[in-house]
């Protein structure tokens, strides 16, 4: 099964989680999807990073700055993710990755507190919302958790296999997608979100 190459925010794809998200975000998946493969649009750096011991007591709140409307680039294209606030448990993540006007992919996930700890999970759509992984969601546990860095990894079937969300500052962070092939090296997705300012409806 060939690995789709599109972003994770990604929370990116996904994406938000990198890329989230990516990707958040901006994630690459797999799976037989109805969508053709997504080609980076550059070489990127698998650079190291550093995080920090997660904390056992992690909840929803930690992860509550994500909340907004948030775009990057990777190159030519334009990913956007939307988080909500934490509710009932649930953080409620969406990623589009578009460019020339075209959606190449969207993606759908949630970060959940659930009995056994905090996870991540993740599916990619085409525009119609035909599901690219048949198999179900991608799920990646918390692993680690601090004001700077939020990090989930996949110990099982799918791909990305670790996401994380570093924050930059109040209006911008990194989402970072990892993946690993079953041969060949490491893949790597970055995207930098800004936050987007609310515009007030237009009054008549």
């Amino acid at each position: 099964m060939n690995t789709l190459k599109a972003t994770r925010f990604a929370f990116a794809a996904l994406v938000v989680f990198v890329g989230f998200a990516s990707g958040a975000a901006g994630q690459r998946p797999t799976g037989a999807g109805a969508s053709p493969a997504l080609p980076p649009p550059s070489e990127s750096s698998a650079g190291s990073v550093d995080v920090a011991t997660q904390s056992p007591k992690a909840t929803l709140a930690d992860f509550a700055w994500l909340a907004g409307r948030w775009q990057g680039a990777w190159g030519q294209r334009v990913a956007q993710q939307v988080w909500t606030a934490p509710k009932a448990g649930v953080m409620l993540g969406t990623f589009q990755l578009a460019e020339n006007d075209k959606t190449l992919v969207l993606e759908l996930f949630t970060v959940v507190d659930e009995s056994d700890g905090i996870k991540f999970h993740l599916r990619h759509f085409t525009p119609s919302l035909a599901a690219w992984e048949k198999s179900g969601p991608t799920v990646l546990n918390l692993a680690s958790a601090d004001a700077k860095a939020i990090v989930f990894e996949n110990p099982l079937e799918g791909q990305p296999k670790r996401t994380i969300f570093t924050r930059i500052d109040a209006d911008t962070y990194v989402s970072r997608s990892e993946v690993v092939p079953e041969k060949g090296d490491l893949q790597v997705t970055e995207i930098t979100y800004h936050r987007q300012k609310e515009v007030p409806p237009a009054h008549h």
